[in-house]
C-alpha cells in the first residue's frame, strides 16, 4: 500500500534579529528570502535559514536607529514548486508582516532562488524596494518574468561575475526590462565574485544596509547607488561595485 505524501509544513517567519540599542518601535522590516533548489518538495535546510543570519544581524545593526525589524522566512518545501513556491510563502510573510506591525514599508531581500521570489513577490502593497542577490532566473524567453509590477518600487539586483550557478547575463537583460518599467532599477555586479558573494561579502552588505535604509527610511544613498539609479542603461546596470564600499563617507 502506498503510503501518503506527508503535508508540507505552514511559512512561518523566523524571530526577529534585534541588536543592543534597537528602537522598540518597529517602522520598516526586511524579509529575508533564502537560496533553494529548482524543484524540490523536500523541507527546507535548516542551513539555508542560518545562511541568512549574517546578513540578517547586519541589516538589523545597520537599521536599529530607524526602527528596522529583520525576519527570515521559512518556506514550505525547498524547491521553486507549483502550488508551493516561495513567491506564495513571500507574500504570505509580507500580510504576516502587516498584522504584526501595521502600515510599514517592507523591503524583500532574496539570494538565488529567493532573488527570483523576492522580484515576483513585489507586487504585494506593503513592499516598497526589492534587493535580488545573485537571482536565479530561468532561460525561458518565450515566458519572461514579470516586470509590470515593479512600478513604484526601488530595485536593487547584485550579481557577480563568475557565478556559475545563476546566469549574470539572465539579471542584465531582467534588469534591463524592469528598467524600462520603471525608472527606480540598478543593478550592481561584483567583478570575480560567485554565486555565493563571499569575495566582497563585506562590501555587498554595506551595499544592502545602504539600499535598505535610503528605501525604507528615506536616507540619502551613498553616492555609487545614486549614480546607478540615475544613470542610463547599461551603466546603471552594470554598476561596478568597488573594493572598500561601506568604509569611506557615504557621499
Amino acid at each position: 500500500m502506498a503510503q501518503r505524501a506527508l503535508p508540507l509544513p505552514a511559512a512561518r517567519l523566523g524571530r526577529a534579529v534585534h541588536t543592543a540599542g534597537a528602537t522598540p518601535e518597529v517602522s520598516g522590516v526586511v524579509l529575508l528570502l533564502p537560496d533553494g533548489e529548482t524543484d524540490s518538495r523536500r523541507r527546507p535546510s535548516p542551513l539555508s535559514y542560518a545562511a541568512q543570519l549574517p546578513l540578517a544581524r547586519t541589516l538589523a545593526g545597520a537599521g536599529r536607529e530607524d526602527g528596522l525589524a529583520v525576519h527570515v522566512v521559512r518556506y514550505r518545501s525547498r524547491g521553486w514548486n507549483a502550488g508551493a513556491d516561495p513567491v506564495a510563502d513571500a507574500q504570505w510573510a509580507a500580510d504576516e508582516v502587516v498584522r504584526r506591525y501595521g502600515d510599514v514599508p517592507v523591503c524583500l531581500v532574496g539570494h538565488g532562488m529567493g532573488g527570483r521570489a523576492a522580484l515576483r513577490g513585489a507586487g504585494h502593497t506593503a513592499v516598497n524596494s526589492v534587493l535580488a542577490m545573485a537571482p536565479w532566473l530561468p532561460d525561458e524567453p518565450d515566458e519572461p518574468e514579470p516586470v509590470k509590477h515593479l512600478a513604484g518600487r526601488r530595485v536593487l539586483m547584485v550579481h557577480g561575475t563568475n557565478d556559475a550557478r545563476s546566469s549574470p547575463e539572465l539579471s542584465y537583460r531582467l534588469a534591463e526590462r524592469a528598467k524600462k518599467a520603471n525608472r527606480d532599477t540598478c543593478r550592481f555586479e561584483v567583478h570575480s565574485d560567485g554565486h555565493a558573494l563571499r569575495q566582497h561579502r563585506s562590501e555587498v552588505m554595506a551595499l544592502a544596509a545602504d539600499f535598505i535604509r535610503g528605501s525604507l527610511f528615506a536616507r540619502s544613498y551613498a553616492r555609487p547607488v545614486a549614480d546607478a539609479f540615475a544613470a542610463p542603461p547599461p551603466l546603471g546596470l552594470r554598476m561596478p561595485l568597488a573594493a572598500g564600499f561601506g568604509r569611506s563617507l557615504r557621499h
